[in-house]
């Protein structure tokens, strides 16, 4: 089963490297690229670790779906208003 994950998207977001983000939760910055990739599957430790640096809930970074693009959360949050 495919992992997808938002790992990029919040890096680029608050402007935080790969190495930074590696560094702040204790693995190599290869590992943050794998993930972002859908190389490497992370352990929940790991997964906790990252959304808690980001302060946001796992759910936010991953999931068995794929997300909605951000035109198109836009897009729908623009004609429920």
């Amino acid at each position: 089963m495919v992992l997808h994950n938002r790992i990029a998207l919040f890096r680029a977001e608050r402007n935080i490297s790969r190495r930074a983000l590696a560094e702040a939760v204790g693995v190599n910055n290869q590992t943050i690229g794998y993930l972002e990739r859908g190389d490497y599957k992370p352990s929940l430790e790991l997964a906790m670790k990252i959304a808690q640096h980001f302060g946001v809930s796992v759910e936010m970074l991953f999931s068995f779906q794929r997300f909605e693009s951000i035109a198109m959360t836009l897009k729908r949050v623009g004609e429920e208003e």
